[in-house]
């Protein structure tokens, strides 16, 4: 009687060739390099969405930053309360510690925003606004709040339409008595006025000041290539404080 022959394992174990070792391998890097496309997409998109939220939010403050200065105007019959030469846009505003003067320019691109400090008397109030008639743009007090904008506009509401900031509004006049006009604190400025000064120059007298309008608007035109990550253009109007028109 014959007996089986016995076989050996090792004769019906077969391991991976190195070309398939290598096509695997190949399986793998390809694998790997479309996840890390996909990882690295997410990634860029992450960025860009995050990069242009910041500067919508940007935007936001800037107009929320403009508006609170628009509603703030405060009428002191010492200067213009509202002046907008088509570059610059001044304003005098009401603030904790007086009244100060707002300055919006747009220099290279850049919409800035220059603030003097607050003050309460007629004379520093004029002071200040000849100064801002010198502004650079380097001072210490300027700060840029929006970049890559080509052209800004403002407008005001008066009657029933729009009309350019720059022509001549309504006009009245204030009478001076003594150096007060309308309703000035004993500090020199008020509310809604403001010693006119003394001695000659606070003799009784006659000036014409132009009535705020009832409403403004503000219009930003963005370079695409500008780099701020916004173009077209963006409006907004303001209605103004009842009390100041």
């Amino acid at each position: 009687m014959r007996r089986p022959a016995l076989r050996s394992p090792r004769l019906g174990a077969r391991g991976f060739t190195l070309i398939e070792v290598l096509v695997a391998l190949l399986i793998l890097s390809v694998m790997a390099g479309m996840a890390w496309t996909g990882v690295d997409a997410l990634l860029r998109s992450r960025q860009v969405a995050e990069s242009r939220l910041n500067t919508t939010l940007r935007a936001q403050s800037t107009l929320a930053q403009f508006e609170a200065d628009m509603n703030a105007v405060c009428d002191t019959l010492a200067v213009p309360p509202l002046v907008f030469d088509g570059a610059t846009l001044r304003v005098t505003r009401s603030s904790a510690g007086g009244v100060q003067l707002v300055a919006w320019s747009l220099r290279n691109g850049r919409w800035q925003r220059w603030a003097s400090p607050a003050v309460t008397h007629a004379s520093d109030l004029s002071e200040i606004w000849l100064k801002s008639m010198q502004l650079l743009g380097n001072e210490a007090a300027q700060v840029t709040t929006l970049s890559g904008i080509s052209q800004w506009q403002f407008f005001t509401f008066r009657g029933n339409g729009w009309s350019n900031a720059q022509s001549s509004g309504d006009q009245v006049q204030n009478a001076f008595n003594g150096g007060v006009a309308g309703t000035a604190s004993s500090s020199g400025i008020g509310k809604t006025g403001a010693t006119a000064g003394t001695g000659a120059a606070g003799a009784a007298s006659t000036i014409a000041r132009t009535l705020l309008p009832t409403g403004v608007r503000v219009r930003l035109t963005f370079d695409p290539d500008g780099g701020s990550g916004l173009s077209g253009t963006l409006t907004r109007d303001i209605l103004m404080p009842p009390q100041y028109q």
